[in-house]
This record gives C-alpha cells, sequence and structure tokens, in this order.
C-alpha cells in the first residue's frame, strides 16, 4: 500500500503514531537556488537549515522502530553537517555506512574538482540489530575476473560503498520532470536491503515519489509526504494506485 500526504513534513512528524522500519530522506540540499526543471521547481533556501534538519530527523528518530534505519541523500553543500546532525539524534555509535553516489554528467568546473557525486548516510536505531540483507545485494563484474576464478567471476562481487551509477537520463523513459529525481535503480538498493517484504517505510521529502516506487515493486508499505503540490501531481501519476491524503 503506497499514501501519498499533500502536507507539511514537520507537521506530519509531530502528528504521526505508526512506527516505521526504514526512513529514506533526499531533503533540500541547501543550494540556496529554486531548483527548477521544465514547469515544475521548489525553492532550496532555508533560512534556519540546522534548525529545520534537527527537528526533522529528530522526529525521525522518534518514529523509528527499535531495529529500524534511516538513510539521508546529501551532497557537498550540508553533508558535513548532516552527519554531525544525524550523530547528535542517534549518536555515533549508530553509524552504519557513508554511500558515495558517483556520476558523470553535467558540466566541468574551471576553478576546482567538479563535483560530481552525493552522500549518503546510514544510521541505524541499534546498532546490534537491524535489517541487513546481504543476499539482496546487487553483484557487479569482477574487473580482473582471471584472477578470482570462474565459480567467483560468474556471480559477481557485491557493491562496496562506492557507487558508479547514471543519473536519471534526460531523455529517458525513467524521467518524470521533477528537478531532483533520483535513479530508481538507486533506491532500489536500499529499499531490497534495508527492509523486508511487509516493512512500513518512510519519506517525508518524497518529491517525485522514485521511494515509493521502490517500495511498490519490492512489496512494502510507503507514506510519501510532500508540501508541494507539483510533487504530488507527479508520484500520483506514477502510482495511480496510491491514495492521496491532502492535507493542506
Amino acid at each position: 500500500m503506497i499514501n501519498i500526504f499533500h502536507q507539511d513534513s514537520q507537521a506530519f512528524l509531530e502528528a504521526q503514531k505508526v512506527m516505521y522500519d526504514l526512513i529514506y530522506i533526499d531533503p533540500p540540499y541547501n543550494t540556496r537556488k529554486t531548483q527548477r526543471l521544465g514547469e515544475n521547481s521548489y525553492d532550496d533556501s532555508i533560512a534556519d537549515y540546522k534548525a529545520f534538519m534537527l527537528n526533522h530527523i529528530f522526529w525521525a528518530h522518534k518514529l523509528l522502530k527499535p531495529t529500524g534505519t534511516m538513510i539521508v541523500q546529501c551532497d557537498w553543500h550540508e553533508a558535513h553537517h548532516i552527519r554531525t546532525w544525524m550523530d547528535t539524534c542517534f549518536g555515533s555509535e549508530c553509524f552504519l555506512n557513508e554511500i558515495i553516489w558517483a556520476y558523470d554528467y553535467g558540466a566541468r568546473s574551471k576553478k576546482k574538482w567538479s563535483t560530481k557525486h552525493d552522500n549518503i548516510f546510514i544510521y541505524v536505531k541499534d546498532p546490534n540489530n537491524y535489517t541487513f540483507n546481504y543476499e539482496a545485494i546487487e553483484r557487479i563484474p569482477y574487473m580482473a575476473p582471471s584472477l578470482v576464478g570462474e565459480e567467483k567471476a560468474a556471480k559477481g562481487k557485491t557493491l562496496t560503498d562506492v557507487w558508479w551509477h547514471t543519473i536519471v537520463p534526460t531523455n529517458g523513459k525513467e524521467r518524470v520532470g521533477y528537478p531532483t529525481q533520483k535513479p530508481l535503480g538507486i533506491i532500489r538498493r536500499f529499499v531490497e536491503v534495508h527492509s523486508n517484504p511487509g516493512d512500513r517505510c518512510l519519506d517525508f521529502f518524497a518529491g517525485s515519489g522514485t521511494f515509493g516506487v521502490a517500495c511498490q515493486e519490492k512489496g512494502r508499505h510507503c507514506d510519501l509526504v510532500d508540501s508541494n503540490p507539483q510533487a504530488i501531481a507527479i508520484m500520483y501519476n506514477r502510482m495511480p494506485s496510491a491514495i492521496v491524503y491532502d492535507n493542506n
């Protein structure tokens, strides 16, 4: 079941009584720009970003089940701060991984090394009891298969904490017109490895709804929250069987 909530994310979290197995968010990156793609846009500039993020992380932590996991996707603008804020709310001992998603697309800087990656932080509520489905990890080819033997080469090796994956192609079938849409191939990995069929999942900065699509594919329940009516329309178009609650 997929539920879509047209609502302020903070208000949703404070009123919520349901507990979640997996929370994934792709929050505003605080680029201090308006992100646009065609007719769809949102303002990526928040006056007190620290208070904004700390409040959301605090409430998300409260809504996680004791065995739950939270994943936060960001980039260089605020990654160093977000890691600290996650430590504050969860405790540094609950840090599990930092995933680097590297891509190769867009303009190149002539004044510094071009920034072509996202930082993805994974925290668990209990470092001794959490979901991690090792067998669900996607396998990729060995770079030197002759060195590992035919059996290992045929099986491939598991992904590490650095992922090379294309962005959503501009003219690709996956593109839905939202300016910060993330690839389904990236989000699907989190759903498969960090949750189980029937689990309840949450994304309260849902945007284009990719997390919900991955949950729907893999048999998870998912609540998607966004205050942008353009995002709500896009999500419902992608998941027409979802139930939409308009609280704005």
